[in-house]
């Protein structure tokens, strides 16, 4: 009897432990190896600031409040309310001790495309690392390139405020398992021209327009089948419009009324950009004309749902 009842427990050990090793094995942060980031070469500052324009990056990260050239100074200190709790959103500017200075483009990378924080825990993804894993190599060296041009602040943003179990980070490992992924969130017809491609990369990856455009679950992750359907404003007001070829506003604009909207604000009946969205629309004009037009390719070829 006793001897059974050693053997049950040890067995029940041995679940746990290798329960508990396997829990860990999914929910471990996985940072890319430094010698991922090797031999990128020097950075092309150029293209560093048009994906800095494309990503939005001001939006979020300027001190709130700010306007003109202040905009560029990534101080953080923005406080975006949340079902989860309150995120404080932090400096990335090149201050080596209260923003990103002393970040090696490893760090760098490994935090915009895989959520690892460079002490190894994991990003929650209020930061858009779940959109970000799709851009290229390149285009975040180049971005790192520019963002160590801009001006420095020694702001330090507050914690984020997220009551049980939201503030235990090893759980935003499940959090992965379930939703993060760098796989093409629609599927397009075969063979779609090069413009198309390169907006799919734009809308996906460094414009990150699904995470205010797409509905999500109740563990905040993308409701499946229902790419850029709208969904509820994370400002608390309103909603954030279907952009999708169905949509009732959006769905009947032509690619031209697309792209004219999105480098100057105006609708086609004369309207402008209001909201969030009028400053993400003044981030994206700065773009090229070409990309403005594929976003625009882009949008129109994904399906109707």
């Amino acid at each position: 009897m006793i001897r059974r009842f050693v053997r049950f427990l040890l067995c029940l050990v041995g679940v746990v432990v290798i329960g508990g090793a396997a829990f860990y094995f999914i929910t471990a942060p996985n940072a890319l190896p430094e010698s991922h980031w090797a031999n990128l070469g020097e950075p092309d500052l150029k293209n560093g600031e048009m994906v800095f324009w494309t990503g939005g990056c001001v939006s979020c990260h300027a001190m709130p409040g700010s306007e003109g050239d202040a905009k560029l100074t990534l101080s953080g200190g923005l406080a975006l309310k949340s079902p989860f709790g309150t995120f404080h959103v932090p400096n990335i500017s090149p201050d080596e001790k209260a923003g990103i200075g002393a970040w090696t483009l490893a760090q760098f990378g490994n935090a915009m495309k895989r959520g690892v924080a460079p002490n190894g825990q994991h990003l929650y993804p209020s930061f858009p690392f779940n959109s970000y894993a799709r851009m290229s190599d390149r285009d975040i060296n180049d971005l790192f390139g520019f963002l160590k041009t801009l001006p420095k602040s020694s702001n330090v943003s507050p914690p984020h405020e997220l009551p049980f179990p939201f503030n235990i980070r090893l759980a935003l490992g499940v959090w992965k398992f379930l939703y993060f992924n760098n796989e093409p969130r629609v599927a397009l017809t075969a063979n779609v021209d090069n413009r198309i491609k390169r907006g799919m990369y734009l809308v996906e990856g460094a414009g990150h327009c699904g995470e205010c455009h797409t509905p999500r679950d109740q563990l905040g992750g993308f409701e499946a089948g229902r790419w850029l359907a709208g969904a509820p404003n994370p400002e608390g007001k309103g909603r954030i419009p279907d952009i999708t070829p169905g949509a009732k506003t959006v769905g009947s604009w032509s690619e031209g009324d697309i792209a004219n909207y999105l480098e100057t604000g105006f609708t086609p009946d004369f309207d402008s950009a209001g909201g969030s969205m009028a400053e993400v629309q003044r981030n994206l004009a700065h773009l090229p004309k070409s990309d403005l037009e594929a976003i625009a390719a882009y949008l129109k070829a994904i399906p109707k749902r």
